[in-house]
């Protein structure tokens, strides 16, 4: 019984994760059709921008909705690991989207702000688009950081921060808009290149993080929550070689523990399953491997 209700949690958690990842798809499509049609409507360099970003959001999200469907799949002969590092890919290649639709804005932004060319046509289509962008961008980056955080999954945080570079980049494009009402028609080509700096870093932070998980780089939280959890097992003697990774949602522990040598076998693996369970209860979708070893005594003068 025991057994099949721990089976069902990585079933429940694919079918919420694929559940949020294709909402965010469909909002995505939405976003970048109703922007695309207003921003060339009105000229407004500020919604084009907006339109561009959320087209490489809409990217992203099918990327992040495929992404979620493959690295639940379980191990196999040829990924004895599990596929978990699709989604930490999957959140590199939308940092690197990201990064080229700024190297677009800022060149266009600068392109209009040099030759002077900035006006724009302000409607009240070019409100309604961006205060329903942000409406929809906030419902749409909670849902997904809520079962990103749930799950430990690294690319529905990404897809989560896309829609929250969103909601920062359309609240700047507002200001534009409501400056370029005022005759300031600058404000919307400053308010792109804010964008894209939000944009560039928000990249940055993605990127960076996706790259560490690629390349093993000890996750530092879990780190030191499974030392805090080995220090205070008063069973065992000491132990080494505490080695962590990451691979999508899941994570990998693996150490050397020294035990009493007049324990028995049974004993020592009894030890040794505590740990494991008991980083496991802490430690959502980790696999720990413990290797046992007898404690020498040193001899006493």
């Amino acid at each position: 019984m025991a057994q099949q209700s721990a089976d069902t949690i990585p079933k429940k958690a694919s079918r919420e994760k694929n559940r949020v990842a294709l909402t965010s798809l469909i909002a995505a499509v939405f976003l970048t059709g109703f922007k695309l049609v207003v921003g060339i409507l009105t000229g407004s360099l500020g919604i084009l921008s907006e339109a561009l970003h959320s087209a490489l959001d809409f990217v992203a999200a099918g990327i992040t909705w495929i992404a979620v469907r493959l690295s639940d799949r379980p191990a196999d002969k040829d990924h004895h690991f599990g596929h978990g590092k699709i989604e930490n890919l999957s959140a590199l290649i939308e940092s690197l989207l990201l990064l080229l639709t700024c190297i677009w804005i800022i060149y266009e932004a600068l392109s209009r702000l040099l030759s002077g060319d900035t006006h724009i046509v302000v409607t009240i289509w070019s409100y309604i688009v961006v205060i329903s962008s942000i409406i929809i961008d906030i419902s749409r980056s909670r849902a997904l950081m809520r079962v990103a955080k749930k799950y430990n999954s690294q690319a529905l945080e990404a897809d989560a921060l896309h829609f929250s570079t969103d909601i920062l980049s359309s609240s700047v494009v507002l200001l534009g808009l409501i400056c370029a009402n005022f005759g300031l028609f600058m404000a919307d080509s400053i308010a792109a290149l804010i964008v894209a700096f939000i944009v560039i870093w928000i990249s940055y932070k993605l990127g960076k993080r996706a790259i560490n998980v690629l390349l093993d780089r000890v996750p530092d939280v879990t780190y030191q929550k499974i030392k805090s959890i080995l220090d205070d097992f008063t069973a065992i003697e000491h132990y080494h070689d505490l080695k962590v990774r990451a691979a999508g949602a899941e994570i990998f522990a693996e150490l050397n523990i020294h035990v009493n040598p007049e324990l028995s076998i049974r004993q020592s693996h009894d030890i040794a399953t505590m740990i494991e369970n008991k980083i496991r209860s802490e430690i959502f979708r980790c696999h720990v491997h413990v290797h046992i070893e007898p404690q020498e005594k040193t001899s006493s003068q």
